[in-house]
């Protein structure tokens, strides 16, 4: 062969080059593609998002779910809607009607969300190993002086996991000391309990409802299904999937997402090439994920085969955030509306400083933007101490499943590639990801959700804020705190762990006992459930 054709044959990469670049799982053709078009120029249209001002929660496009609902909907045209996925119900007996206006309140969206469960899919997005999650610098930064309270409880979690799939973690440590479910458990535990309220609710025994479908990385999607298979004889699970008739461990519809190279700094120009020296070594390329917007191209067979089944709604988070639940109240103000999406967003707290916050962009439409790249942290604080509402993006959306099915390929083009330089101990290079949140400035028509954060986004991207949430250190007389209450990191962490103790004893279905939260009996469970049926 000639040195041409191997050329070729390696999407232009020399031999020895590609050759390491699969050995560390990095796609050869996904990293070529992106390389092509931006040497083109085809990334230039994607502007950095510039913020020009923070939208108000108006109960049109914004709708806060904290407070008591009352929204109008075209009957006519909702129960059309529903009709065309095959279900025929009578929506007035849900909502207060005005001519051929229904006024649904909180109650009346709860109990309708509950009947459209089988046409919800709900998807994780696993992200990869828990190195970051458990990284010294990163979890110091919070608090040198929380993380030194809780320095033997962060060593005693970075044991269990270090090493292994974030989803796989203990999502929390219990007043004992033991450590408490994994993420992921608690996912398909709060997935089984919702499987069973719709079951008590209307007296069928489906068991197609409610579909979990999950990205994987192509360096854990293993680990995750080995420990799947053992989830048969876990405690938080077994009874459920029993008494449901449901197998949640076994079917569980899965993408993998590969690796990207990572590539040159932007300081060396154009043409971009692959980064190939890491750490000095040649042909030594630095294998990056691709972000998680690279799920509608990843996932793109699971919605299509979800589609297929007949379902016309998909929930997408993040494994690590164990406020992502179902919402009947959000599917069925989805599905009445006919929306494209709908995404969660809550009133930022002294935690949130890294992420995407809503503002109105430079053409006037509701964007996601990175904190501290399109708009600093003094601008937000000065637009706080205005009074001026921050929405920080909880990295929550449901999905309008036919939208995304027909606009698949569109969505993964044009969704922003960006590209962030790092000098870091690998040597200076550049990562290309794409942001899942970022389709938010794609769509036409979508609500935003304004949520309480101690309930809907319990999120933990580093081990501290676990730590946090798990109550750890709060009775320490060291403990920091600060004179303004919404800088105040001790009232940040007491709200955590009320909210916490609220997830795990509701959607969760546990109850704690001697300082260990354990799953409450079947029967018990039941008569909850039941009693809160109308």
């Amino acid at each position: 062969m000639s040195t041409l054709e191997e050329k070729r044959d390696d999407y232009g990469f020399s031999s020895p080059l590609a050759a390491a670049m699969r050995s560390k799982g990095i796609d050869l053709k996904l990293t070529r593609d992106i390389l092509t078009r931006y040497n083109a120029g085809e990334f230039d249209r994607f502007q950095p998002v510039r913020a020009v001002g923070f939208p108000r929660i108006d109960g049109e496009r914004i709708i806060d779910l904290t407070v008591p609902l009352e929204v109008a909907v075209d009957l006519p045209a909702a129960e059309a809607r529903l009709q065309r996925w095959g279900l025929e119900l009578e929506l007035p007996a849900f909502c207060r009607v005005e001519g051929t206006t229904g006024i649904f309140d909180r109650h009346g969206l709860a109990q309708l969300g509950i009947l459209l469960y089988p046409y919800v899919g709900y998807g994780v997005l696993n992200g990869g190993s828990a190195s970051s999650y458990f990284d010294y610098k990163k979890n110091v930064a919070l608090s040198p002086e929380l993380y030194e309270i809780c320095a033997e409880k962060f060593h005693f979690l970075a044991g269990l996991g270090r090493d292994g799939a974030k989803a796989l973690v203990p999502a929390y440590i219990n007043e004992d000391g033991t450590p408490g479910a994994s993420f992921i458990e608690l996912k398909m535990r709060a997935l089984l309990l919702e499987i069973l309220r719709y079951q008590l609710r209307t007296g069928r025994e489906a068991r197609q409802i409610l579909p979990l479908f999950q990205m994987a990385s192509i360096y854990n999607h293993q680990e995750l299904a080995k420990a799947y298979e053992s989830f048969g004889d876990s405690p938080y699970l077994q009874d459920l999937m029993a008494a449901t008739g449901v197998a949640i461990n076994k079917e569980v519809l899965t993408g993998v997402q590969p690796m990207l190279a990572a590539y040159t700094h932007s300081s060396m120009g154009r043409p971009k090439e692959v980064f190939a020296n890491a750490y000095g070594k040649p042909n030594n390329p630095l294998p990056m994920p691709g972000g998680h917007g690279q799920n509608f191209q990843i996932l793109s067979h699971c919605y299509r085969e979800l589609f297929a089944r007949g379902i016309r709604m998909v929930y997408l988070g993040n494994v690590d955030n164990l406020g992502f639940t179902v919402n009947p109240v959000a599917v069925a103000l989805l599905a009445l509306q006919g929306k494209a999406g709908g995404f969660e967003f809550a009133f930022r707290t002294v935690v949130d400083t890294k992420g995407g916050v809503l503002v109105i962009d430079q053409d006037g439409r509701l964007n996601c933007a990175d904190l501290g790249v399109a708009i600093s942290q003094e601008e937000m604080l000065a637009a706080e101490k205005r009074g001026e509402q921050i929405l920080f993006n909880c990295a929550t959306g449901l999905f309008d499943l036919e939208y995304l099915v027909a606009h698949q390929k569109a969505i993964s083009k044009n969704l922003p590639v960006r590209f962030s330089d790092q000098d870091k101990d690998a040597g200076r290079y550049s990562q290309a990801e794409q942001v899942t949140w970022e389709i938010i400035g794609m769509l036409e028509d979508f609500y935003i959700f304004g949520i309480d954060k101690y309930d809907r986004f319990l999120a933990a991207k580093i081990a501290l804020e676990t730590l946090l949430a798990s109550g750890v250190g709060l009775n320490d007389s060291r403990f920091p705190q600060a004179a303004d209450p919404a800088r105040d990191l001790k009232t940040t962490a007491t709200k955590l762990h009320a909210g916490l103790q609220r997830k795990l004893a509701t959607v969760y279905g546990l109850e704690k006992v001697a300082g260990r939260w354990k799953p409450k009996p079947l029967s018990e469970l039941k008569k909850e459930l039941a009693a809160a049926l109308p």
